[in-house]
């Protein structure tokens, strides 16, 4: 769980995960304190009852780096 200080775009040989999971996002703090906070679950699969498995938050800077590279992958959207 952490805010994201930095975000860059990188080369990577990752592989589409086979394990879907659900998430949540969220605004939280107000004016220049705001941040979108994303938090991902568990997968089906998970033994114990849902709950968050992962929190990152993005501030201005972050999220303007994230909202390029959505465009990036979708250019259609």
């Amino acid at each position: 769980m952490a805010r994201i200080r930095n975000f860059e775009q990188v080369t990577s040989s990752s592989k589409i995960h086979p394990t879907e999971a659900d998430a949540e996002w969220s605004v939280i703090g107000s004016g220049d304190a705001r941040l979108l906070q994303v938090s991902t679950f568990g997968s089906d699969d998970r033994v114990s009852r849902p709950k968050v498995s992962q929190t990152i938050q993005f501030d201005r800077d972050s999220a303007r780096v994230l909202k390029k590279a959505i465009e990036a992958a979708f250019p259609e959207l």
